[in-house]
């Protein structure tokens, strides 16, 4: 099919599912939506179900818009099928999505790129909590518990007690089947968002709370989000630079969004790699785009092109 412009395509957009950000995916999904027919667009929603994809055989649909989180959405398992379909859908591909969805797996291509980052321990089936809190003895004075493979800051926790670390790591480990220890980094949470593999302006978040939580997230509006706040030229590009270097190491495309820690001395430690980043009216991509003069209309439409011309 030869196009003359985005609005020749049909775009189905594709939101809900069945993970745990399965709301969050609900408010991405619409938002996305409403952009795409705002500019023009033919677009359908659909709340995707993984027992019905039935939608994919349509062949009416030009363009598989993926605003799902989590599980099924951002794993690479809906990716793999949508390839094997041979079918054009935004975000990265089965592989990047899974490498990125897997926070081990993710750590290991960042430090062959490389990148500065926190480290770590991976829960074993076996481990006790009391092996657990002798092992962090020592070994960091605040530790942050987090499932492997899950978004939005779901199950992740904050300790500065070991034993408590420790038995919050087996409860991780026993709810999400895997989970990890990390090194807590002080600093600032900046983060980069990515459009076809090119940085946005960076974004500084600053919670009202200890913890940038889901509450925080997507329900506090206390929550500021601020740009300009490193006023380190130097700093800024080096930032840019490590979240293109991320989204590049595993294989991103189309869209994505770095996450940091800056530290005092300006050393970004990468957090994740988020491959679908949402569209809520809290979500941190469209802001980002927004900045550099980029509508909501223009990025679905961009983002939309881009999985087009790849397919």
């Amino acid at each position: 099919m030869t196009i003359k412009s985005i609005t020749d395509l049909h775009i189905a957009v594709l939101c809900g599912g069945v993970g745990s950000e399965r709301d969050v995916s609900l408010h991405s999904g619409e938002n996305i939506y409403n952009a795409l027919t705002r500019g023009g667009c033919r677009a359908i929603l659909h709340d995707l179900n993984p027992q019905d994809l039935s939608i994919l055989d349509d062949k009416a649909i030009d363009v598989f818009f993926l605003a799902l989180h989590g599980q099924f959405g951002e794993d690479g398992q809906l990716q793999a099928i949508l390839e094997k379909k041979k079918l054009a859908f935004t975000g990265s591909g089965s592989q990047a999505s899974r490498l990125a969805f897997d926070k081990i797996a993710a750590k290991r291509v960042f430090a062959e790129a490389g990148l500065p980052l926190a480290k770590q321990i991976v829960v074993k089936e076996t481990d006790t909590a009391v092996q657990l809190a002798a092992a962090l003895d020592g070994w960091a004075t605040r530790v942050v518990i987090k499932p492997i493979c899950q978004g939005s800051s779901v199950g992740v926790e904050i300790h500065t007690d070991m034993q408590a670390a420790a038995a919050a790591a087996i409860r991780c480990r026993h709810t999400y089947d895997n989970c990890m220890i990390e090194e807590f980094i002080a600093g600032r949470e900046m983060t980069v968002g990515l459009l076809e593999g090119k940085a946005l302006p960076v974004l500084e978040i600053r919670p009202k709370v200890k913890f940038y939580d889901y509450h925080a997230k997507y329900q506090d509006d206390s929550t500021e989000y601020l740009f300009d706040t490193l006023t380190d030229a130097a700093a800024v590009k080096r930032l840019q630079a490590a979240g293109e270097t991320v989204f590049a190491s595993l294989g991103c495309r189309h869209l994505g969004r770095a996450d940091f820690i800056v530290t005092e001395d300006g050393t970004p430690y990468v957090l994740e790699m988020n491959t679908l980043p949402g569209f809520t009216s809290h979500s941190l991509l469209p802001m980002a785009a927004r900045k550099a003069g980029i509508g909501p209309e223009e990025l679905v439409q961009r983002i939309a092109l881009a999985a087009w011309n790849n397919k």
